[in-house]
């Protein structure tokens, strides 16, 4: 530390996706460098409900955020949201002032740009890679000759070649961004997003949220186009029409683009009887559902995106001991493994067919869940994507001397959560 009692280095971490805390990885992130000794800065966008504060200072981060309104109305919409953004990202960064690390999160893969200015000012830069921007929008638009898909082909290849650390996701990720991005192995880290354990700890069912069913189906997740709740809807109408299968309800906690479209397509299933959507629910209810949970669904349909990306939800699932019915994914069977049945892809009738082999077998599923949470509490905890981070700065800072002694340390009064 330096004299004073200050962090020796300070990291900038840049996101447009979501606010901070509520971006789970980014917090995670944040407080693993804060423990480590790094003051940490943060510019992201205000929230709607919760983080709408411009400036706070949680558990010793410093959060600068800026009024963002989502895109609407095709690529006009999306041209006006990320100028938008790159406006305020460079405004803040000017007041926060020198950082030996800026770390960007994608997507869009337009942070580069205000990394490519700190880089100048002798920072280093960590490209965090959440999502394969060209693998989304061909998962969303299917369009892979057109310009706008060029374009986003062009950004990726400019934020890998500004980039001196590169971190991915999982395998899969670091892969794409050794072969198409030129990194060098040694410049790639895989930390792995994990579930926070002290937010997913089971608590007694509840048997009243199963609305007098024997059975209890929950999702969990984002609600976007291509997040397959309408291949798990249309599941759920043929595990009713063509298995005869009626003795469940079904749940589907989360928001999204697609959310209103989910929601008139479960009434057009004939399903608002069985199937109730809650939108964004408090931390505490979303643990009573999925501890009544009998069986979780993770839809995800195969296409370039989801194939090789790690699902948040089928983490989560697992952190709470439940079995989960999934596509047969290539990450999806890296994360869960055993603690899942793999329907062939996009297979809406296999997929209930699977749902009906956990619903009548309470002993597998007890297995299963057991399963996953052995998985996250050893080789997908957060422990070992805290060790892969730290090593991913080192690696970035590995010209500029020692890095700040490792542990924890006091991070001052809580202001903000």
């Amino acid at each position: 530390m330096a004299g004073g009692g200050r962090p020796d280095r300070r990291a900038l971490i840049l996101v447009e996706n979501l606010s901070v805390p509520f971006d789970r990885r980014v917090w995670q992130e944040c407080t693993t460098l804060r423990d480590a000794g790094w003051e940490v800065h943060v510019i992201c966008p205000r929230g709607t409900k919760r983080d709408t504060e411009p400036e706070a200072v949680v558990d010793g981060v410093r959060i600068h955020r800026y009024p963002l309104r989502a895109a609407t109305g095709g690529p006009a919409g999306y041209l006006r949201e990320y100028g938008s953004a790159l406006w305020h990202t460079a405004r803040l960064a000017r007041r926060v002032g020198p950082v030996d690390v800026v770390h960007a999160c994608n997507p869009p893969d337009l942070l580069f740009l205000p990394a490519l200015w700190l880089k100048r000012r002798g920072a280093r830069f960590v490209f965090d890679q959440h999502d394969l921007v060209p693998e989304l929008y061909l998962s969303r638009f299917g369009r892979g000759e057109d310009l706008l898909y060029r374009g986003v082909r062009a950004l990726e290849r400019m934020t890998y070649r500004a980039a001196d650390v590169v971190l991915a996701t999982n395998e899969s990720y670091r892969d794409v961004a050794v072969r198409r991005g030129g990194k060098r192995p040694e410049d790639v880290f895989v930390v792995r997003s994990a579930p926070q354990t002290d937010r997913f700890r089971p608590v007694p069912p509840e048997p009243e949220l199963k609305r007098g069913k024997p059975h209890l189906l929950c999702y969990l997740g984002v609600m976007g186009p291509q997040d397959g709740v309408d291949y798990a809807l249309r599941a759920l109408a043929k595990l009713r029409d063509e298995l005869g299968r009626t003795d469940w309800h079904a749940v589907f906690v989360g928001s999204g683009d697609a959310f209103d479209a989910m929601v008139e397509l479960s009434g057009r299933l004939g399903l608002s009887d069985q199937v109730e959507f809650t939108g964004r629910i408090p931390d505490a209810d979303l643990v009573r559902y999925l501890s009544t949970a009998d069986v979780c669904l993770s839809p995800d349909p195969c296409n370039p995106l989801n194939d090789v990306s790690t699902m948040n939800k089928v983490l989560e699932y697992m952190a709470m001991g439940r079995p989960i019915v999934s596509f047969d994914l290539r990450e999806a069977r890296v994360s869960a493994g055993d603690a899942a049945l793999y329907a062939s892809a996009d297979d809406e009738a296999e997929f209930a067919k699977l749902v009906t082999v956990l619903l009548d077998d309470p002993e597998k599923r007890a297995r299963m869940g057991r399963t996953g949470q052995e998985r996250i509490g050893g080789e997908l905890s957060w422990r070992n994507s805290q060790r892969s981070l730290l090593a991913a700065y080192a690696a970035a800072c590995r010209d500029r001397g020692p890095a700040p002694a490792k542990g924890p340390r006091s991070t001052g009064k809580r202001q903000h959560r």
